[in-house]
């Protein structure tokens, strides 16, 4: 357990209930997918329908980044948190990849 002060600013049940319906959508495409793979169908039609998945997956990262610039980093930047800042930067790479 980490001895960091981390302000945890709590994301409004719009913004929750939107990526989560993103999040199923997206792990059921996934699972379309992987009945396709043992169906045996069309390489070419699977690689396409996984990057529809990669797809979706990315667009919710960008939905979570921008709330979070909006609102987290926003109350973080009028605290002088700079730890953040580097922990969202850290995402970010991660997320990029």
């Amino acid at each position: 357990m980490d001895n960091h002060t981390h302000h945890h600013h709590h994301h409004s049940e719009e913004h929750r209930r939107e990526v989560s319906n993103r999040l199923a959508r997206a792990i059921g495409h996934l699972q379309k997918v992987k009945q396709m793979v043992e169906a045996d169908e069309d390489c070419s039609e699977v690689l396409i329908q996984l990057a529809a998945v990669k797809s979706a997956i990315n667009n919710t990262g960008k939905v979570i980044l921008k709330d979070h610039m909006e609102h987290c980093i926003v109350h973080a930047v009028e605290d002088g948190d700079t730890e953040m800042i580097d922990e969202l930067t850290a995402a970010i790479d991660k997320f990029m990849k």
